[in-house]
């Protein structure tokens, strides 16, 4: 798996495309969840976009916003999403670590929170995340909040 980081702004067409709708295939059709995906969230100044490529074609992908965007206090991750063809080979695992990642190089000493969706909470806790919330319904899916605090933190 290949991946880059871009801004909103650096953003190709054709990548723009490929992510939307790669999160219409998995967001909307697959999990029949007809909620309005696409926010302002993706064109503001802060948010990067990490896209991983497998043979040549868009399989991963997931949005970083900065601190006060999502949550006042951390940085977030989310539209975390793999495609079909990618599933069970680890490619969920590789794109998770490479955002804590890059969130972690903005700034170590910020946590960083995500919207879980509640099935998921194994995979997002093999990656330093803990449920800090009960189940709660975001568009028809039952989700919990997830927090990966800093390193130091936990030392």
């Amino acid at each position: 798996m290949h991946f880059i980081t871009k801004s909103f702004k650096e953003l190709t067409t054709d990548e723009l495309y490929e992510l939307l709708q790669l999160r219409s295939e998995v967001f909307v059709v697959e999990q029949t969840c007809y909620y309005q995906d696409l926010d302002d969230k993706d064109r503001h100044p802060g948010a990067r976009h990490l896209l991983g490529y497998h043979e040549g074609r868009l399989a991963a992908y997931l949005r970083m916003l900065p601190t006060g965007v999502s949550y006042p206090q951390h940085q977030s991750i989310g539209r975390v999403v793999t495609s079909d063809a990618v599933r069970g080979q680890g490619a969920g695992h590789q794109l998770l670590e490479q955002g804590v990642a890059l969130c972690l190089s903005q700034d170590a000493d910020l946590g960083i929170k995500i919207s879980a969706q509640e099935h998921l909470q194994a995979y997002y806790g093999r990656q330093g995340f803990v449920t800090v919330s009960g189940v709660y319904l975001e568009d028809g899916i039952n989700h919990v909040a997830m927090v990966r605090v800093p390193q130091q933190l936990t030392t």
